[in-house]
C-alpha cells in the first residue's frame, strides 16, 4: 500500500490526513507537494499521521524538512501521531521538535492558543 492523503484548508491552517506508509519510496513524492502546499499556505499546517502504518528514517527525514519550513514560513507544523509514529519519533529523539498531538481538535486548539 502506498502513500495517499487529502488535504482540507481551513481558515487559518490546512490539514493533510494521510494513510499508508511514509518511506524511502513515497516520501520523495510526499515532501515535492506538502513543499509545495506549505509555501501557498496557509502557514500553519497540520499533518495526521494517525492512520499511517509505517514510518522510516526518509519519512522521518521528510518531516523535519517540511517542519523546519514552516516555522521559516512564521508558521507551526504539528503532526497528529500514532504509536507507530510516536515510536519512530522518540527513537530518534525529536519529541520535542516535532510537535506531536493526540487528535485533531488538540492540534488546532493549539495554534489558536
Amino acid at each position: 500500500m502506498s502513500l495517499r492523503g487529502t488535504r482540507e484548508v481551513r481558515d487559518n491552517c490546512q490539514l493533510f490526513r494521510l494513510t499508508g506508509l511514509l518511506d524511502a519510496f513515497s516520501e520523495p513524492t510526499f515532501r515535492k507537494v506538502l513543499e509545495a502546499k506549505i509555501g501557498e499556505g496557509p502557514n500553519n499546517t497540520i499533518l495526521d499521521l494517525s492512520q499511517i502504518d509505517f514510518i522510516d528514517s526518509s519519512g522521518l527525514g521528510a518531516l523535519v524538512q517540511l517542519a523546519k519550513q514552516a516555522q521559516n514560513a512564521q508558521g507551526s507544523f504539528q503532526i497528529v501521531s500514532n504509536a507507530r509514529v510516536t515510536q519512530a519519533v522518540k527513537l530518534v529523539r525529536l519529541e520535542k521538535f516535532l510537535s506531536l498531538q493526540g487528535t485533531v481538535d488538540g492540534a488546532i486548539k493549539n495554534i489558536k492558543s
